[in-house]
């Protein structure tokens, strides 16, 4: 690759007459436009994207990390925000904490020195679990935009996209109900999040409002377990239930298929509601029915948050949670 200062000398002008003819400026030439491009595509000249990101100290370069890029929500949350961010001449780099608090600060501290513009950021389950984000107060010491999205904090102050957990939880255990289900069970692989309290509590709000007395032993945590089958299976042979509320998409897909096969004379008579999208529904059969969390409407949305900021160049004005409306659908 040639340089600018090169490919000035090899058409003998200035290396500001280059950089104006590659950049069409009125005060250059057709002939002298023509004659450079050219002469860029045959040397095959590239812009010195770092050398321009240090002079006018922007990159057009988000940083986005997320806990795990297997998850088909993050998976689409990402698809989201790349969509967004293509569309809008922002390129994207993406780390992967591993739901590690240490992973996710080296990932900050490695875009931080990529020289991004801001980030978008889902926060690891250890993060959460050990209340600890001292990590990500370099950003704003280094006057970066943020966006935190569904795992978010209050101890952050910045954009937030989220759904209103317990109200879409609420909403599914009163449709499970108004079918004159009140042995409800309640799975869950994501006990240790504030999320997924949120939704256990939109659940044991349901069943109390609408009199039904809350049994904690049908609620089953399977967060962290070695054993999650095994859980499922001890569950189904002590317990006697009429409906499943799940609060994730792995806990909806696992009971839905422990239960058909332990319970084959009654899985059809159990509907379950739990978190996931069209696609992940149709890996069971019959589908489940599920709460959408509109994952790459959530992507989306967080980066025209920061883009929005960081065009404005205005990152202290007042921070907005913006939450995004679920849908459920049933078969």
């Amino acid at each position: 690759m040639i340089t600018l200062k090169e490919l000035a000398k090899q058409l003998n002008v200035s290396v500001s007459t280059v950089s104006k003819a590659l950049h069409d400026a009125k005060d250059i030439s057709e002939g002298t436009k023509k004659r450079i491009k050219e002469a860029a595509l045959l040397y095959n000249y590239r812009p010195n994207k770092t050398a321009l990101a240090l002079k006018v100290n922007k990159t057009n370069t988000i940083g986005v990390i997320i806990p795990d890029i297997l998850n088909p929500f993050f998976a689409q949350a990402l698809h989201g925000i790349e969509d967004y961010a293509t569309e809008h001449n922002y390129d994207t780099i993406v780390c992967v904490s591993h739901d590690q608090l240490k992973k996710e600060a080296q990932s900050l501290d490695l875009l931080m020195q990529g020289r991004v513009d801001g980030f978008i950021l889902s926060l690891s389950s250890e993060s959460l679990a050990q209340n600890d984000f001292l990590h990500i107060d370099q950003i704003a010491l280094n006057k970066k935009g943020l966006v935190l999205f569904d795992r978010t904090t209050d101890q952050v102050d910045c954009d937030k996209v989220v759904i209103d957990d317990e109200k879409s939880v609420y909403d599914a255990t009163q449709i499970l109900i108004s079918k004159g289900k009140n042995k409800i069970a309640f799975v869950s692989n994501i006990e240790d999040l504030n999320l997924g309290q949120l939704r256990k509590k939109g659940y044991e709000k349901a069943l109390s409002d609408i009199g039904i007395e809350v049994n904690h032993s049908l609620s089953l945590d399977l967060t962290g377990s070695l054993d999650p089958h095994g859980l499922i299976k001890a569950f189904l042979s002590q317990q006697e239930i009429d409906g499943v509320i799940s609060a994730d998409n792995t806990s909806s897909l696992m009971f839905k298929s422990i239960l058909k096969s332990e319970k084959p004379d009654i899985n059809s008579e159990i509907p379950l509601i739990g978190f996931s999208d069209e696609k992940n529904s149709l890996l069971s059969y019959p589908r489940i029915d599920y709460i959408d969390q509109n994952a790459m409407k959530i992507g989306s949305k967080a980066a025209e948050l920061l883009i929005n900021r960081l065009e404005s160049k205005d990152l202290t004005s007042k921070s907005i949670t913006f939450e995004m409306p679920t849908e459920i659908h049933l078969f």
